[in-house]
């Protein structure tokens, strides 16, 4: 593996990265040829927030695997370029949420306190304390408008200051809020109930520009605001009129709509406290973040772990093993249902039954749709349901609690054509092993690995035979020979059958000669040869 750090980053996070022997890490400080040079063979690329990482920089990093960003917005990532080209975005939301709780506390206290007055007089000589008569933040009422990780943060230190705690967070549980003394309500309570307002929720079309004129006018009399989570959450000119009106009591920004704040109105609002973005700036927080962004990095490059992206559903390492096999199982039967269908692909089906419907199925979707695409594209576990999507191509997902055939979990794909449906079931054996359980109606237990055989018959004497005669003319070595046919409960009109032939790695090569000759077997209707190795469904990870 090769990894570009493309900004200086702390030596803890880069011992993380140095654990592995046989990586290649290259520093900012290493990067003499331009960036886009380096990346042109390198797996994992980190940045902080002044490398913009651009469509053009991606097409210059054709094995890119994943993006890792030390901190939380990713303003300066593509992330839809990233996405289509099968890259994982990362970023590393909560690990400086104690850091930005902190400067949320700080910053409020500060204006209770009217800390910069006092400041700026003594360094004048003047001794004003009769004018500096302060507020204590106990017994006032925080409304905290998003409790996601900073949110909880601040109410868990603001509850020890005696504060009355209010949130609006409609994506919260309320039990979480208990938890943390936390009321639950409106976005206008918060707005007529708090004496001070803080906003830690991601930038929306439904958060931007939530203090406003209207907001703003039915807030309680000289409320004091702080923002250390997006400059665009506030309307500028609205919270400047609040302050020269004295509806709003105070403001403290350290988040601004343009950053570098230049030529600001707010330089002349003596009500107004401003920091230059100094949330996460603090020695604790960007060591955690380093670290924390590598460690997911390298579980990523390792295990296919994927952690805090932004472009593809996460899981924690737990949930990773608990559906890896799961993962894999889908790609091999993405793959193998791919080779039969007859026409063009319009809709796929995807059903999850037993132990699996209970889990996060993304990444299974995902992989599934990667191995029925696999031939159409370049395309992986990242990219493929916005390939799907840009192709016309309907998903239907479905849960049933209970798996029949008495497999723990089975997972099922039909794919539909306007020339006809295929379909397959398929599960997951002694934890490890993937197997087929039924094609197009016909029940049968195969590997779905190695280089496989599907060959549909006439259910008539001597079929078996034939196959195994025309095999072993071929120097072809059988593995495994699974068998089906169409009974009277199925679907199926009777007198078909199915066998699945799995054949020796070191005879494969013969395997297209072989295909042509059982084509030529007047009762074999079909023979498709399908490749499964093992490695090859590893590497989509």
């Amino acid at each position: 593996m090769k990894i570009v750090l493309a900004e200086k980053v702390s030596p803890a996070t880069l011992a993380v990265f140095q654990q592995e022997p046989s990586w290649q890490v290259v520093t900012a400080d290493q990067i003499k040829n331009g960036l886009e040079a380096e990346l042109a063979d390198a797996d994992a690329l980190v940045v902080r927030s002044a490398v913009q990482v651009t469509a053009k920089l991606l097409e210059s990093a054709p094995k890119l695997r994943v993006i890792g960003r030390a901190g939380v917005g990713v303003d300066n990532i593509d992330a839809n370029a990233a996405t289509h080209r099968g890259v994982v975005v990362m970023n590393t939301p909560g690990a400086n949420a104690v850091a930005v709780a902190e400067l949320t506390l700080g910053l409020m206290i500060t204006m209770a306190r009217q800390i910069p007055r006092a400041n700026a007089g003594m360094h004048a000589g003047k001794w004003d304390k009769k004018n500096l008569q302060g507020s204590e933040l106990r017994g006032k009422t925080l409304g905290i408008v998003g409790l996601g990780r900073i949110g909880i943060e601040v109410a868990r230190r603001a509850r020890s200051f005696g504060m009355e705690l209010i949130a609006f967070d409609p994506f919260v549980a309320p039990v979480i809020a208990r938890e943390n003394g936390v009321s639950l309500v409106s976005i206008d309570q918060i707005f007529s109930h708090s004496d001070y307002l803080t906003l830690h929720v991601g930038l929306t079309t439904q958060t931007e520009g939530i203090i406003n004129r209207h907001s703003i006018g039915i807030m309680k009399p000289g409320i004091r605001i702080v923002n250390c989570a997006r400059g665009e959450l506030i309307n500028d000119a609205d919270l400047l009129a609040g302050l020269q009106s004295g509806q709003v009591g105070g403001a403290a920004l350290d988040v601004f709509t343009v950053e570098p704040l230049k030529d600001s109105p707010y330089y002349a609002e003596d009500k107004v406290i401003l920091t230059p973005h100094l949330g996460g700036s603090t020695d604790e927080a960007q060591e955690a973040i380093g670290i924390q962004l590598a460690q997911q990095v390298s579980a990523y490059l390792k295990s296919g772990v994927v952690q805090n992206a932004v472009n593809v559903p996460s899981l924690t390492r737990e949930e990773y093993v608990e559906v890896a096999p799961f993962i894999d199982l889908a790609e091999r039967l993405g793959i193998f249902l791919a080779h039969a269908t007859p026409g063009h692909l319009e809709n796929v089906e995807i059903a999850y039954a037993g132990r699996l419907a209970g889990s996060k199925t993304d990444l299974i979707r995902n992989a599934l749709l990667a191995g029925v695409l696999r031939d159409s594209e370049q395309v992986n576990h990242i990219n493929s349901a916005a390939i799907a999507q840009e192709r016309g191509i309907r998903i239907q997902e479905d849960r049933k609690e209970f798996a029949s055939g008495g497999a723990g979990s089975v997972l099922k794909l039909v794919l539909h054509s306007a020339e006809g449906d295929v379909r397959a079931s398929a599960t997951v054996l002694h934890g490890n092993s993937p197997r087929l359980l039924s094609l197009d109606g016909i029940d049968i237990e195969a590997p779905l690995n190695g280089t496989l055989l599907a060959i549909r018959n006439h259910d008539v004497p001597g079929v078996i035979g034939r196959i195994g005669t025309v095999l072993g003319e071929c120097g072809i070595n059988i593995a495994n020979f699974a068998l089906g046919r169409s009974t009277r409960s199925q679907s199926v009109p009777q007198g078909q059958a199915l066998a699945v032939v799995q054949i020796d790695a070191s005879t494969a090569s013969r395997a297209q000669d072989a295909v042509n000759a059982l084509r030529k077997v007047e009762a074999i209707a079909s023979v498709r040869l399908v490749e499964l190795s093992k490695a090859e469904a590893a590497t989509q990870a």
